[in-house]
């Protein structure tokens, strides 16, 4: 979800303020306080209902920081239709239970402005990064064909009343609603998860040492079951390394098997092949003997024969 990066952001910065809390050494004095103390929250000035993912995303953050809405470009819809968007926007905001920030009213020296101030929520404002000549005088506006719409005059938007209601009236307010509302949720939370209590099931005090040696066992206790399940998923994994060996070791015996029978049998082969050879030789020899033999008789018969006639 969108709202998840601004939330996670939000919980950095209070459990980096938790952490330099928690410490032996503390230097809170001095500590670099990052902590968000306001979510100006801008909302499209469609002059409709809220979008689903406003109210969401705003119901997901009020109990992380301050929240003041804004309707950004409110140039862009006229008067009688913005005052009515207002309204609309304020009554959503209700009836979905999201908590907004209120300016406190409990303070008699701001008590009457931030009445005021609190019935123009949500705030309507006017950007511009450009400066228009008004009179004799250089002001950031919005220069149109019909007219210029100045950022700073009240009459035209309330960007002047959120800056004095932010940086002037309520800074102080902020950060202690930051602390003590919204710091605290976490940080009880937090401690909650860790296993700290104020009370046990009998409504006595709770013993950090007994609840530091408790969780103390109890890391133990995992960490020594994750080093069985490491130490035992190491087994299977010999175990089945082994036994992948030893069928690998069965296959190339069996295949060494079968390539020295194949080579017994090539050479019986050859054996037989040679002995054949060497019989036909044999017989070719003994053959080729007979023959010079015989044609030898043949030869000394001839001559024999013709001594004779000669006599």
């Amino acid at each position: 979800m969108g709202y998840k990066p601004i939330v996670d952001y939000i919980d950095t910065q209070f459990e980096n303020f938790l952490e330099e809390e928690l410490k032996i050494i503390r230097s809170l004095y001095n500590y670099h306080d990052s902590r968000i103390h306001i979510c100006l929250y801008f909302i499209a000035p469609t002059g409709h209902s809220l979008k689903s993912l406003d109210l969401v995303t705003m119901k997901k953050l009020d109990s992380k920081v301050n929240i003041i809405p804004i309707i950004a470009k409110a140039d862009t819809i006229s008067k009688s239709e913005l005052q009515k968007f207002k309204i609309k926007i304020m009554s959503e905001l209700v009836s979905n239970g999201v908590q907004i920030y209120q300016f406190p009213t409990d303070d008699e020296a701001v008590a009457e402005i931030n009445s005021s101030m609190n019935a123009h929520l949500p705030f309507a404002v006017v950007g511009s990064s450009e400066e228009v000549m008004i009179g004799n005088k250089m002001v950031r506006a919005r220069q149109y064909p019909w007219g210029v719409v100045q950022v700073e005059n009240e009459s035209h938007c309330d960007f002047v009343k959120l800056r004095e209601m932010l940086i002037r009236v309520n800074m102080l307010d902020l950060r202690e609603q930051t602390h003590a509302r919204h710091y605290e949720l976490y940080r009880r939370c937090k401690l909650e998860e860790m296993g700290f209590k104020d009370t046990d099931p009998d409504n006595e005090p709770f013993s950090l040492q007994e609840t530091y040696v408790a969780k103390r066992k109890e890391f133990i206790g995992e960490l020594h079951l994750k080093e069985e399940q490491m130490r035992q998923m190491f087994v299977n994994k010999v175990k089945e390394t082994e036994a992948e060996l030893k069928e690998k070791e069965r296959e190339l015996h069996e295949r060494f098997e079968m390539l020295k029978q194949t080579h017994q049998e090539e050479k019986w082969n050859l054996e037989e092949k040679r002995r054949d050879f060497e019989e036909e030789m044999n017989t070719f020899n003994r053959r080729k003997v007979a023959a010079e033999m015989l044609q030898s008789f043949q030869s000394s018969s001839a001559i024999k024969k013709d001594k004779e006639k000669k006599t």
